[in-house]
């Protein structure tokens, strides 16, 4: 696909104003207009009123009916009628904690994620869609940050911590979340100066397939992304083009669209701070990056490729939506709503979320 499409053809994949309100239930995806590729083509992000104004970094898509948020406060949020109404879930005690991962297996079982320092840093489980939860894991190290987590199937997943010792920690579990535990950090390599993870958008540790999984980091000299193909075991890094140099820059998220193809976005989370090459691309795997030749404006913390496309992503953050129909090698913007993550599914259903209780559902 030609890297030099015009504003009128990025208009038409995407609604280019901002989200609307949603006056009306939600229908089925319309099949009689199609993007570039093939996909169908969205109209546009429609806002739903979740009635209340905590930020949800954490985001699970379950499908066009289904998703699950979480954010600030203790604050989880479910909706199974495609936003209409929202049922607070959120674990009793909570109202402490930062929830900035949500993982969910369908409208029942989900895995939340609360990040800090030491025993801030905690999962909980639940099994009945949110009206009880169970603390699966709290922190016993007060040199640990939980940063992310990821699954690769209802029962296999990790967790990643910011570095501890020079390496970053992570955390397996083989029942869905119910118990935890470190794996040995010897196939690790040795983390940067001030390299982190950013607890910005629930991105920086995904998988795809069995056994894939990435790691995004910042702060160091650069920025890199880490991968393991044997379930966080052992570990490669690889600079991304993304810059670091700042305790504030590097990459924050990261999608795979299989095991080979995926984009990765960040810059500098400091408002009115330049972003440049905010976005990189990879078709191997991770092994190499390369930069966008029209990389998003300004910094972005969340990424997610459109259903059942090979080329056309969207990356959001704090000042707007961009669109990629090139597989990353070009992003034009296409809404100025703030929003911190993103999450698409095989059934056209993509959500983002974000501050002040905003949370929407693209639509088509």
């Amino acid at each position: 696909m030609s890297v030099g499409l015009s504003g009128a053809v990025i208009a038409a994949v995407l609604g280019a104003g901002p989200a609307a309100a949603d006056p009306s239930p939600a229908g089925p995806p319309s099949a009689d207009r199609r993007a570039p590729d093939g996909v169908r083509t969205p109209s546009g992000w429609r806002l739903k009123d979740t009635g209340t104004t905590v930020r949800f970094r954490g985001l699970a898509a379950v499908n066009r009916n289904t998703a699950w948020v979480a954010g600030s406060k203790g604050t989880v949020l479910r909706t199974a009628d495609g936003g209409r109404h929202w049922l607070n879930v959120s674990p009793p005690g909570a109202g402490e904690l930062e929830f900035r991962d949500i993982e969910a297996f369908d409208g029942r079982r989900a895995v939340v994620l609360a990040i800090g320092e030491g025993e801030a840093s905690r999962t909980y489980r639940t099994e009945d869609g949110g009206e009880t939860w169970t603390e699966t894991f709290r922190n016993p190290d007060p040199k640990a940050f939980y940063d992310c987590l990821t699954f690769f199937d209802s029962r296999n997943g990790l967790a990643m911590s910011d570095p501890v010792d020079g390496r970053f920690r992570i955390l397996s579990t083989g029942d869905g979340g119910r118990s935890w535990k470190v794996l040995p950090d010897r196939g690790m390599p040795q983390a940067l100066p001030g390299e982190a993870g950013f607890a910005a958008s629930g991105q920086c540790l995904v998988s795809n397939g069995p056994r894939d999984v990435w790691l995004a980091t910042g702060g160091g000299a650069r920025g890199r992304v880490l991968h393991s193909a044997d379930r966080g075991r052992t570990w490669k890094a690889t600079e991304v083009t993304v810059p670091g140099g700042d305790p504030a820059r590097g990459v924050f998220g990261v999608a795979f669209r299989n095991r080979t193809h995926g984009i990765a976005v960040g810059g500098d989370y400091r408002a009115g701070q330049a972003s440049p090459d905010a976005a990189a691309r990879t078709s191997d795997g991770g092994r190499s990056w390369h930069r966008s030749t029209t990389p998003p404006a300004e910094y972005r913390s969340g990424v997610a490729w459109l259903p059942h496309s090979r080329s056309v992503a969207l990356a959001v953050g704090p000042t707007g939506t961009d669109v990629t129909l090139n597989a990353g090698r070009s992003w034009q913007r296409i809404d100025t709503g703030s929003f911190d993550t993103v999450s698409c599914t095989t059934d056209f259903g993509c959500w983002a979320s974000g501050e002040k209780g905003r949370v929407a559902r693209l639509e088509f």
